[in-house]
């Protein structure tokens, strides 16, 4: 890119460098955003398709969840990209609505288009869309209704529908509802559900009656030599994030031997290491060991004859939810272990589950530690089990801290859209077309629910507008009867926080998308030329 000012070519931008500006970069950007927001709005509601994505390594995922999929897309394109965090960052607070959070920033950018080819500046639309984003907050809190606990189990079942598990969302809804009142706590008078104290392990073997609550720690890990003891009680733990093993230096060096003597006084140093090494753990009263790195074979020996239980690669995240539950320490040098850095557990136990072994502890010092065991026939299913499980997990502790839900089915959508045209007839100027154009975007949601259920839209959308008209609030669409019908009834609900954040994330998400009127992409950096290097 290049100027002139006074007949002099100034350059600005490196050559190779692409520049998209106005109409054409805004155009370009809108189209982009679209495209990945329809790649997954099939997959959205009970009669949703799923997805079969590959990895350059041949590994196959078939998903309908809305996060999994873009993340796994590898989106190229800046605003793409865009859109595929609105459905990260929705996964993240509230776990469930990934797609309707994507569906509707492509909505909302497919309105500003059309706004924009009127003539109407990208400024006037983001006012109009931050104003109608404000009042939906408000209409949603007005329509919704208190909670209670017995709503949980509906609440994780709706979570769980479409998600390819209906087969068994009766026991996968009570494990969730279960292990989410298990980690409430009650911070003063507000109840908090701590969700990073639950963990979920998956094995493909089974059934998926077979899926249990765990109080404690499951690791998909076997101990490391078959003399130890496979059961340990009143278990004294070491998390080591260091080796237990002959440390290898950064820089390679050579040894001279001169004789067949110094082979095995060298030989008998590095044994002699290895055995203090273990000594160490030993004595500082371990009897179960989780190491983060390597333990040498020599020292899972000496340790086996000692009666204590190792086993090692065990991963970071998990080493810390260790940490967590047993009041452990985090070891990083055996120069530092002692007894007052060892973690308490009543019981670890090496156990058979389907076709191989999987550690647990259980009894852990802290009693707020929980662990979901899934079974099902094959990975792909467990695989699809965990991220539903995730799903209803985090819905369900949302419901519990909120206390407030809304009808499902499109409801709240339908609502919107309605009061959103009564409120845009009392703005004056511009905004007015753009709150409007703001509800019209609602109405994706039970527009692409009706059509993944390959149901007549126009019909449905009147009958359920004509239905919200009649003050007939929490009227939804059901997908398996074709039909409108109030979904409290039906026991499809939602907490309010998946709505309001789906809202808040794509209407943020669409404005700064408007906002960019100027697309500068540098060329990758390439090897210079001999004569360009001086």
């Amino acid at each position: 890119m290049a100027g002139q000012m006074g007949g002099q070519p100034i350059v600005i931008l490196r050559q190779g460098t692409k520049q998209t500006r106005g109409d054409e970069a805004k155009r370009t950007n809108i189209m982009a955003a679209r495209a990945v927001a329809e790649a997954v709005r099939t997959t959205l509601g009970p009669r949703g398709m799923d997805k079969m994505l590959t990895d350059p390594a041949g590994l196959v995922t078939i998903t309908n969840d809305g996060a999994t999929i873009l993340d796994e897309m590898q989106i190229k394109h800046p605003a793409g990209r865009m859109v595929a965090e609105v459905a990260k960052t929705q996964d993240k607070e509230v776990g469930d609505g990934t797609t309707t959070a994507a569906a509707l920033t492509g909505e909302l950018l497919k309105g500003a288009q059309a706004m924009m080819d009127k003539g109407i500046h990208p400024t006037t639309i983001i006012n109009g869309y931050v104003l109608a984003a404000r009042k939906a907050k408000e209409i949603l809190a007005d329509i919704s209704i208190p909670s209670n606990d017995d709503n949980l189990k509906k609440i994780a079942e709706t979570a769980l529908t479409g998600k390819g598990v209906e087969f068994s969302k009766d026991i996968l809804s009570d494990i969730a509802v279960s292990t989410v009142k298990s980690v409430i706590n009650d911070e003063n008078g507000i109840r908090k559900v701590n969700i990073k104290e639950i963990s979920i392990e998956k094995r493909g073997d089974g059934n998926v009656s077979d899926s249990e609550l765990i109080r404690g720690i499951i690791l998909d890990k076997t101990k490391t030599h078959q003399s130890m003891p496979s059961r340990i009680e009143n278990a004294k733990i070491a998390i080591l994030a260091t080796p237990i093993e002959i440390h290898e230096g950064e820089f390679k060096s050579e040894i001279a031997i001169d004789s067949p003597g110094q082979t095995r006084a060298f030989l008998e140093q590095e044994e002699k290491q290895i055995r203090d090494a273990a000594e160490k753990v030993i004595k500082s009263g371990a009897n179960v060991v989780f190491c983060q790195k390597g333990v040498d074979s020599l020292a899972r020996y000496f340790l086996a004859k000692a009666g204590v239980f190792v086993t090692h690669r065990v991963k970071k995240n998990d080493l810390l939810k260790l940490s967590r539950a047993t009041g452990g320490k985090i070891i990083s040098s055996l120069d530092d272990i002692s007894p007052e850095l060892l973690g308490e557990a009543g019981l670890v136990e090496e156990k058979i589950v389907g076709n191989g072994e999987m550690i647990f502890i259980s009894e852990c010092k802290n009693p707020d530690t929980y662990s979901i065991l899934l079974r099902g026939g094959t990975e792909h299913v467990v695989t699809a089990l965990a991220r539903a499980m995730n799903d209803a997990l985090r819905v369900v502790g949302v419901a519990i801290e909120d206390e407030k839900i809304l009808a499902g089915g499109g409801a709240p959508e339908v609502e919107l859209a309605l009061r959103m045209r009564d409120y845009a007839s009392i703005l004056e100027g511009r905004e007015q077309i753009a709150v409007n154009a703001f509800a019209d975007a609602m109405e994706v949601i039970p527009r692409t629910l009706a059509e993944n259920a390959g149901l007549d839209t126009i019909d449905l959308l009147a009958e359920l507008r004509s239905q919200h008209e009649q003050g007939n609030k929490n009227t939804g669409l059901d997908v398996f009867e074709g039909k409108a019908v109030d979904m409290l009834e039906n026991n499809v609900i939602e907490p309010l926080r998946v709505k309001t954040q789906a809202i808040a994330s794509a209407t943020e998400a669409a404005i700064m998308i408007l906002r960019i009127d100027d697309v500068i992409a540098a060329e990758k950096n390439v090897k210079p030329k001999a004569d360009e290097q001086y």
